[in-house]
């Protein structure tokens, strides 16, 4: 059986490092205080039993299970990255654990009054009677994706300490900076020599994704004219006024707040400005490909109707693509996710296969030619303050690792 006891401890000393990356910086690993957890998981790997395990300039940790059977079995990969989300600080977590949860709401934090409420967090209701670690309500928890970290390393100790249980080789790869979409950049698919992957970074217990979001930014740039109000008629021009009508152009029931399922969305996500100038930072997501460029040539028509309305190249576009969706790269192999839902029926968890919300290294690893769909962790409420994990969740995940392990061993 999994350690609870010891699960919570590796888990609690990953999330008390802060590891928060940085997209506005260059380098990578994107903070330097990523290297404290990285250094740290490198060292573990080795004290477990782990060969061949390695931490490159960029942080990137690799590492390897030798298989312990003779016949030969396709070498499989398991993933998780070590940052946490720039939304909401990670500095000085200090994790709460609430056993036997009662199915009430619960007090993060007494002086600010901050409530974990069902009422407003479903989900809650599920883990009723089990043990839940929580935020103290002031940082994030980081169980995304440190439950993910937590569960490999965890799984590898276990299948090292019960040679009984036959697998074959097992590459495991922990990676800096997923959140601000880098997590794959330099990830050396060569290097970690995995037939395909499975990374642990999904939500609650039986999640089982290969689909997830296209995905691109956009910076809508707007300029204007400053002059002096007093004497602006027919001189000044307002950026932020224009920019408010490119804003209301969207259509307004396609943004984050209404839209679920495989219903894309735009989304605001950051806006300055001044008469002069007004920036508008937008992410474009889509499952349906068609969809995703329609979105992205609706911001160039905005742009050029306004711009031909005020007469002035008031309005410039910057588009990238961030990454797309892992659909196309994992249908031809489905066998992949096929065992991965085997796995979870043999430990009696009701698979949940759903399309991602939302982007995974999965998805850019596996158009890099590492097939590699995406598993639950099960963190709730990732990147704030409402951040919780059920600790049964965490050992269920673990045991998966340990099942696919297993299960393709038997493919000879």
């Amino acid at each position: 059986m999994i350690s609870k006891e010891g699960l919570i401890k590796r888990f609690i000393s990953y999330v008390t490092i802060d590891t928060e990356s940085d997209p506005n910086s260059n380098t990578t690993p994107s903070t330097q205080k990523q290297w404290d957890l990285a250094n740290k998981l490198a060292e573990e790997l080795k004290s477990i039993g782990m060969h061949e395990v390695t931490i490159d300039d960029n942080a990137y940790i690799m590492a390897t299970l030798p298989s312990n059977v003779e016949h030969d079995v396709p070498t499989i990969g398991f993933i998780s990255h070590f940052d946490t989300s720039p939304d909401f600080t990670g500095a000085n977590v200090k994790p709460q654990i609430f056993e036997n949860y009662h199915g009430g709401d619960i007090l993060l934090n007494k002086e600010e009054n901050i409530v974990l409420s069902p009422d407003y967090f479903e989900d809650l209701r599920q883990y009723i009677g089990q043990t839940l670690i929580t935020t103290d309500g002031t940082t994030l928890l980081g169980a995304d994706d440190k439950a993910g970290v937590c569960e490999i390393v965890s799984a590898m100790e276990y299948l090292i300490n019960n040679p009984d249980i036959k697998h074959g080789k097992i590459r495991v790869g922990f990676t800096p900076d997923e959140e601000i979409g880098r997590g794959a950049h330099k990830f050396d698919v060569e290097k970690f020599g995995a037939d395909w992957a499975y990374t642990m970074d999904g939500s609650q217990i039986g999640e089982l994704e290969y689909e997830n979001f296209n995905a691109a930014s956009a910076k809508v740039k707007v300029k204007g004219k400053i002059v002096h109000p007093g004497y602006a008629k027919g001189k000044l021009i307002n950026s932020m006024y224009i920019a408010t009508e490119f804003i209301n152009s969207l259509p307004r029931m396609e943004t984050p707040e209404h839209t679920e399922g495989y219903q894309g969305f735009f989304h605001l996500s950051n806006m300055t400005g001044k008469v002069e100038e007004t920036v508008l930072e937008y992410i474009i997501r889509d499952h349906d490909m068609k969809k995703f460029e329609a979105r992205k040539a609706l911001f160039e028509k905005l742009a050029n109707e306004l711009n031909s309305q005020y007469e002035t190249e008031a309005i410039v576009v910057e588009i990238k693509d961030q990454y797309y969706n892992m659909k196309e790269k994992i249908e031809p192999v489905m066998h992949i996710v096929d065992i991965a839902e085997e796995a979870m029926k043999q430990l009696n968890i009701e698979p949940l296969i759903k399309a991602i919300r939302g982007g995974t290294d999965g998805s850019q690893l596996s158009y890099m030619g590492l097939p590699c769909p995406n598993i639950f962790a099960g963190g709730h409420n990732f990147h704030g303050r409402y951040e919780y994990v059920p600790v049964e969740s965490m050992i269920k995940a673990t045991e998966v690792i340990c099942k696919i392990a297993e299960l393709t061993a038997l493919k000879k």
